[in-house]
Order: structure tokens, then C-alpha cells, then sequence
């Protein structure tokens, strides 16, 4: 896919709430040259290293990162995503003994996933979408990879809707709930992308990037030293992610503005309300920097 493996894995980490388009937003990086599209690696170790989908293509690749992975034996289960990165581990007090004894084998592990993808794909950049920004605490504590954040917001009405609905096989929210878990992923998010170096960040709004995805992936790609021809964002081929949402399902797919779904909801703008000024001021904003360009 790349060239040779690198002794700095490069990881694109792509943080943020559930249902802010993180699916296609890795698919759309994944179609640069250089870039691989590991999908939600979060689940790596919940899943021992199995992917969701089993196809001969994508069972063979991550059976040979399974493979490399040293000491995961005694983590596989759930035990590690519900104690460090599920941002309500925070509040399970009950778990905190098991977050220091499992802080060390998970960072370890972790890094050993990203480096056996590394050498699997030849040195390309690796972005994983697994959301939780608890889990990008975790990854800024290891030295040997270059780790980039990328915190994707999207319209929090888009994000209450989504999980309001219960037409299609994902879990769902009420309003009220929705919009705690989007007040406590913000929260979390913006202090993991503030104490993250400029250079190797970069706040992203959905919405803009819809708007203008070839010149957002080149403002993210910029950064990583990777190439930044942008892919034909009409026929994305998907790969062979770990794990994603129902998108992966299909072969190629298309980047297209969807309609908003439903009607406004005056919680969710009144407890969003406090957030508008805090993201606006996040830097740097890939938005931003296509504008003074």
C-alpha cells in the first residue's frame, strides 16, 4: 500500500461523539495514497482481534496483525474499553482499580496493534476512528508512534437525531440522554485536543467538510507528511476496516450532503448553547485554514 514500515507508525485519530460521520470521513482519507483506513480500533481488543465482517480479504490482513500483537492474550474481552476508554469509566468507581492495573498492557498493546498495521501496509498512515477521547488520552502517552488528532464535530441536532432513531440497527438515545453523553464527550475532547501540540491537531467541523472535502483532507494530510492527492470522492472504496458503521458493508460508496432528519429540538439547542463560543475558538480549524489560503 506504501512504502517500507516505519520505526514511528503514523496514526490520524479521529475523536469525537458517535454518529458525527467518522465512518465516512476515514473512509475519505483512506482513499489517499499512503493512507490506510483501520476503521474502529477500539473494539480490537474487545473483538480479540477479529473484524466484524469476514470476508477473505479482510480476515487474511488482520489475522496477520493479530499475528504480530505481543502480550493481548490476557486483555482480550471488554474489560480494558470499559474501564480506560468509555468515557463513563470515569464515573464507575468501582472500575478504577481496574484502569491502573490495565493502563500499562493496554498502552502496550495499543501500540503493538498500530505498529504490526504499520508493517502490514508498508508504512502507511494509519486512521482510526474508534471516537472516545479517553482513548486518545491513552495514545498520547505513547512514544513510539506520531500521533495526530482530529476532533470531529457535527451539528449536535444531526447527532440528537441520529440517536433518536430507532429505524435502523443501531442503539439508540432520548433526547435528554443524547445530549448528557454530547456534554461529556465535548468536554472530554476539547481537554485532550488542547494539551495535543498544534502541529499535530486539527478541529473539524462535519458540516465543512462536506462542503469542501478535498480541501479539508488536504489540510488533515498536510500535516502527516502523507500524499495529498484527493481520491474521486463520487466512488470511495471502503477497504477493509476493522470495524465501522453499516457503510463498510458496501464495496464502494459516495460522499453526499444527507437532509436533516426531523424536527429541531429546543433541548438540544438550549444545552448546546454553552458550547458554541468554547468550539469556535479551537484551533487549528481546518475550515480556517482552507479560507486564508
Amino acid at each position: 500500500m506504501a512504502g517500507p514500515a516505519t520505526d514511528r507508525p503514523r496514526v490520524i485519530y479521529v475523536m469525537g461523539a458517535g454518529r458525527s460521520g467518522s465512518t465516512i470521513f476515514g473512509v475519505s482519507l483512506g482513499n489517499c495514497p499512503g493512507v490506510f483506513y483501520a476503521g474502529e480500533l477500539d473494539d480490537w481488543l474487545a473483538r480479540s482481534g477479529v473484524p466484524l465482517l469476514e470476508d477473505d480479504e479482510r480476515r487474511r490482513f488482520w489475522s496477520s496483525v493479530r499475528e504480530q500483537v505481543e502480550d493481548a492474550d490476557d486483555l482480550y474481552g471488554r474489560e480494558s474499553q470499559r474501564a480506560l476508554e468509555r468515557s463513563a469509566s470515569l464515573f464507575r468507581i468501582h472500575m478504577w482499580p481496574a484502569r491502573r492495573r490495565l493502563r500499562a498492557p493496554y498502552r502496550r498493546v495499543a501500540e503493538s496493534v498500530y505498529r504490526a498495521i504499520d508493517r502490514a501496509t508498508g508504512g502507511a498512515v494509519v486512521v482510526d476512528t474508534s471516537h472516545y477521547p479517553l482513548r486518545a488520552r491513552e495514545l498520547q502517552s505513547l512514544d513510539r508512534i506520531d500521533l495526530h488528532l482530529v476532533y470531529l464535530l457535527r451539528d449536535p441536532q444531526s447527532v440528537v437525531a441520529s440517536f433518536n432513531r430507532r429505524d435502523v440497527a443501531q442503539y439508540s438515545k432520548s433526547t435528554l440522554t443524547a445530549n448528557v453523553y454530547l456534554w461529556l464527550t465535548n468536554l472530554l475532547s476539547v481537554l485532550v485536543f488542547l494539551r495535543h501540540p498544534p502541529a499535530r491537531r486539527t478541529f473539524v467541523r462535519y458540516e465543512d467538510f462536506i462542503a469542501d472535502p478535498e480541501a479539508t483532507v488536504r489540510t488533515i494530510l498536510e500535516r502527516t507528511g502523507a500524499g495529498v492527492t484527493p481520491p474521486d470522492f463520487g466512488a470511495l472504496r471502503t477497504g477493509i476496516p476493522f470495524l465501522g458503521n453499516r457503510l463498510i458493508r458496501s464495496e464502494v460508496i459516495a460522499l453526499r450532503a444527507e437532509p436533516a432528519r426531523g424536527t429541531r429540538s429546543r433541548v438540544t439547542a438550549i444545552l448546546q448553547a454553552p458550547w458554541r463560543p468554547v468550539l469556535s475558538r479551537l484551533r487549528p480549524n481546518a475550515a480556517l485554514e482552507v479560507r486564508s489560503r
